[in-house]
């Protein structure tokens, strides 16, 4: 670990390196190594929305706002509470999915494309019947489809508001393309490609849209009882309250989460600017050392 001149830890470093097993998880130096390291042809050059979007601290609004709006696809939400395991072991969820998104976006095609089989072939287990009878397939392309739209546009709308640099309409557009290739590889026939077709399909799926207990119940899980330590209570509450400030309005309203319109714009949205600014703060060592070639 770095330090200053007094030969105390590096604030900076120790942040960095705190969040980044927390969301890499213990394999997380490895598997930098060999997503950054291995030589050959990638999905996604260093030109492309993706990795701008993917690589910004915005994601850690984005993500936990995907959760909230994923959860009101009630075969959805059926399939989490039955089969992810997200209570028992949230942080592994999460750090499966950031290895997983960090593949997809910055790794050769060779592992991207087998880290999405390895998805897919997990889906085809995932299978049920919901408390009301009804049944449910992960591997459903329609369920899929919505999980991706979900992310999608909530990954885009974290980076819009609170990303270091927002993108331009043609980028935007040029992000929704570039996730529709890993929605192929996942499954998905049809994704949406440009931001005008996200929001159409995003309204197409609203009339199967409903808050179920499980989703409301996943929301004071996410919300009031996060599985962090007590001192990271309250940057996680910063996060948290601008993931459900980041919603649709219809979205927070069916998971009955309270907003104002002067909360959020006067405390939520710029206590969620300088959180995020924080972070990257943060993280520019342990990016900059996700570049660097093991010794």
């Amino acid at each position: 670990m770095r330090t200053i001149g007094t030969g105390a830890p590096n604030p900076r470093t120790w942040l960095g390196e705190g969040l980044f097993t927390r969301v890499a998880g213990p394999d997380g130096v490895r598997n930098r190594a060999r997503i950054h390291g291995t030589p050959g042809p990638r999905w996604f050059g260093p030109e492309r929305p993706v990795r701008q979007v993917h690589g910004d601290a915005s994601m850690f609004v984005g993500g936990l706002s995907a959760l909230l709006l994923q959860s009101l696809h009630p075969l959805a939400m059926a399939a989490v509470a039955a089969h992810s395991g997200f209570r028992g072991d949230p942080w592994g969820r999460l750090q499966r999915t950031s290895t997983f998104l960090a593949t997809t976006t910055y790794g050769t095609a060779e592992h991207a494309q087998r880290a999405c089989d390895q998805v897919r072939a997990v889906h085809e287990r995932v299978r049920g019947v919901t408390a009301g009878g009804e049944p449910y397939r992960a591997s459903d392309p329609h369920l899929l489809a919505w999980v991706h739209v979900a992310e999608v546009d909530s990954f885009l709308r974290a980076h819009q508001r609170y990303g270091l640099r927002p993108l331009s309409d043609a980028e935007c557009d040029g992000y929704v393309e570039d996730t529709a290739r890993i929605a192929v590889a996942l499954g998905i026939p049809d994704p949406p490609r440009t931001t005008k077709e996200l929001a159409a399909r995003l309204s197409a799926y609203r009339p199967e849209l409903r808050a179920t207990p499980e989703a409301r119940d996943t929301a004071r899980f996410l919300l009031l009882s996060p599985p962090v330590p007590f001192f990271a209570r309250l940057p996680y509450c910063v996060l948290a309250a601008n993931a459900v400030s980041l919603l649709p309005d219809w979205a927070a309203t069916e998971l009955r989460l309270p907003r104002l319109a002067v909360v959020d714009n006067l405390c939520v949205r710029p206590l969620g600017t300088a959180m995020t600014a924080a972070i990257r703060w943060a993280l520019v060592p342990t990016r900059r050392a996700a570049l660097t070639p093991p010794a």
